[in-house]
């Protein structure tokens, strides 16, 4: 029976590959990028271990590339910069003008605000 998962290239080495590593010799670089589609004959797949371990000979580049297709998990700073972007596109034009910093910004005024689709709660330390 044939296995349908690819294996790293390195010897003794059975766990699951996760990168593909490709000698580009007329640069001197190895370039280690997101498992290829398919096996190539002179492209080496390795495991999470071996790829981040790898090192090029002496004089040589290690060019790591990363697959943006992957999803990355949202921090916390970027859950706030969305809902940031999502307040400021749903206040009215005249408002976005005028608005200054401060407690009072676009009428909240303490525990709950709604507006619109949008409902503010503040916390209970601010």
């Amino acid at each position: 029976m044939v296995s349908l998962v690819r294996r790293c290239s390195r010897t003794a080495c059975g766990r699951p590959a996760v990168a593909t590593l490709t000698y580009v010799y007329a640069d001197s670089t190895a370039v280690l990028g997101p498992l290829a589609t398919y096996a190539e004959p002179h492209c080496y797949d390795l495991c999470a271990e071996h790829s981040e371990r790898l090192t090029a000979p002496r004089g040589w580049d290690v060019v790591r590339l990363t697959d943006g297709s992957a999803p990355s998990r949202p921090t916390g700073d970027d859950l706030e910069a969305l809902a940031n972007a999502v307040r400021e596109a749903a206040r009215p034009p005249e408002r976005a003008a005028g608005a200054g910093g401060g407690a009072g910004q676009g009428g909240y005024s303490g525990g709950e605000t709604r507006r619109g689709h949008l409902r503010v709660l503040r916390s209970p330390d601010s």
